[in-house]
């Protein structure tokens, strides 16, 4: 039996996920974002947690596009790495993409290995026709705008590297 579990965040979820990040954001691993954003966001979360109940991770996944959408503001504490956590959670993910009907999964990252190893490759700047591009740029999400590779964005996004998955 797994030492921990992966389910659905919950409201009362938001501020450990916030103290778990809190590391890798102040190594600008992660972007930092405000409270509101996680409470907004909080139906896009899985997260993994003991079996007394500790939070030991979390993972999003947020919809892009009709058939695309971001792994996003995935972490494992430090003494759980190694330990599968992280598999689980992008493997959860994963599962809840397709049940959208999700085709290919990005994510910006450190972890190149990580995701390669998951299936995630490297990619280009052009990877959605010129018309998707078109409504996409209108979006306000910072993480379209890393899809994008914005101008805007670039700042705070370099040495990641943009990857994608087909599922």
């Amino acid at each position: 039996m797994a030492e921990f579990n992966v389910r659905w965040a919950r409201t009362a979820d938001v501020p450990m996920i916030e103290k778990l990040i809190e590391p890798l954001v102040q190594e600008r691993i992660l972007l930092g974002k405000d409270r509101v954003v996680f409470y907004e966001a909080v139906q896009e979360f899985r997260i993994a947690e003991t079996h007394d109940g500790e939070v030991i991770g979390c993972g999003a996944l947020h919809v892009m596009w009709e058939d695309l959408g971001e792994v996003r503001t995935l972490a494992v504490a430090q003494p759980w790495l190694s330990k599968g956590v992280g598999h689980a959670l992008l493997d959860s993910l994963q599962n809840d993409a397709r049940e959208l009907g999700l085709k290919k999964l990005f994510c910006l990252t450190f972890e190149v290995d990580f995701f390669t190893r998951h299936g995630y490759a490297p990619i280009g700047e052009d990877i959605v026709d010129p018309e998707v591009y078109a409504e996409l740029v209108r979006s306000t999400d910072e993480g379209v705008a890393e899809f994008l590779d914005l101008a805007r964005v670039k700042p705070n996004t370099l040495g990641n590297t943009r990857m994608l998955r087909i599922l």
